[in-house]
């Protein structure tokens, strides 16, 4: 992805994408807000128009901005084949996310990117291929599966192993189905609390791994590609676990998460080790990361 010829196409990494040159990385544009979907308590999607032409590859981000307040990354939840709108899904936990999560359609947002590299869906055909999500994690990684998806016949085995704090926080529910009846995905989902009329599983998601590995109709571990957004002490054993059924760790990819406030790897408010995640992620090879992912308060 970051060697592709175009500096201006999502593939090349440099988060361009319509609007090359310094002016692209850190002006932001009014975006039209045409739909506001409540998801789940305190979980917005905004369906954007953009003023121009728009391109982005699964897993990158945009800054959006509330005007006077702030802004904040926030990942690109739609498919990357739609050119528009362009669906950000966002969790209300701040005064930035609050004022965005309040507007409504005929309103706009300011936004600029995309930023970042992203999942190599690509790399993975001819394989297996386990997307596992904690929370609000499940939206960066929705334009892989739906990249995925869309040459399904590309890739073996399909899971998705996805948890939530309780079954109300659950996203994508329709999707969720969708995805298990239409294509095949084996949708594994579980909860940390529940209720009597819960059925599902209750626990935390590496407890999934090792039975979705094992099933009968299993995973062929070395030829597996993992990819893993969730909390960071979620994503430590999450691969651990996948690690551990035999998935290299050159196939294992997470995208990671940090206070940007530039986007444009200038203020180094995002520094993780030796990278800065606005520039060089935010998804990367376990192989990269794997030694700061375990440091305390890195």
């Amino acid at each position: 992805m970051r060697t592709a010829a175009d500096p201006g196409h999502p593939d090349s990494g440099t988060g361009l994408g319509a609007s090359p040159g310094m002016a692209g990385w850190i002006e932001t544009q009014p975006w039209l807000v045409t739909d506001a979907r409540d998801e789940a308590p305190g979980v917005v999607t905004l369906a954007l128009i953009p003023p121009a032409p728009f391109r982005f590859a699964p897993g990158q981000f945009n800054m959006l901005a509330a005007p006077g307040i702030g802004e904040v990354p926030i990942s690109i939840s739609g498919d990357p084949a739609v050119a528009s709108p362009v669906l950000h899904t966002i969790r209300d936990v701040g005064a930035v996310t609050h004022a965005l999560c309040s507007l409504r359609p005929g309103q706009h947002a300011r936004v600029r990117g995309p930023y970042g590299t992203s999942w190599p869906v690509a790399a993975a055909a001819d394989g297996d291929l386990v997307i596992v999500a904690g929370g609000i994690g499940l939206p960066p990684l929705r334009p892989a599966l739906y990249a995925a998806l869309r040459d399904r016949d590309r890739y073996r085995r399909v899971t998705l192993l996805y948890g939530a704090r309780t079954p109300a926080d659950l996203l994508f529910e329709a999707e969720l189905a969708d995805w298990h009846d239409s294509y095949g995905v084996d949708v594994r989902v579980t909860v940390d609390a529940a209720g009597k009329d819960w059925a599902g599983n209750v626990g935390v998601v590496p407890a999934l791994i090792p039975t979705a590995m094992l099933a009968s109709t299993g995973l062929a571990a070395a030829s597996t590609t993992a990819f893993v957004v969730g909390p960071e002490v979620m994503m430590r054993f999450t691969v651990r676990a996948l690690l551990l059924a035999g998935v290299p760790a050159a196939r294992i990819y997470l995208s990671m998460e940090r206070n940007m406030q530039c986007a444009a790897a200038l203020c180094g408010h995002c520094q993780f080790g030796p990278f800065l995640v606005c520039r060089d992620g935010p998804v990367f090879c376990y192989e990269q990361v794997g030694r700061w992912l375990t440091t305390r308060e890195l």
